[in-house]
């Protein structure tokens, strides 16, 4: 079952709402690629915090190289 809008698995429930979107996204992709639900469900949630963590540290990286340019 395809997730949209509000309507996403109650495991993403507490999750903040650019993770839970990008979770998503990532388990409904999943889904189409004929995986179940629940392992949709778990690697669409771990691969968004992937996805953020990694942005995050690019993020860090680059004002760290800004802060340092004369």
């Amino acid at each position: 079952m395809p997730w949209y809008n509000n309507d996403y698995p109650s495991s993403y429930k507490n999750q903040p709402v650019h993770i839970r979107d990008k979770a998503v996204e990532i388990a409904n992709a999943l889904l189409q690629e004929g995986n179940d639900e629940g392992t949709a469900i778990a690697i669409g949630l771990k691969l968004a915090r992937e996805h953020f963590a990694k942005k995050e540290e690019e993020n860090n990286i680059a004002k760290l190289k800004d802060d340092h340019t004369i």
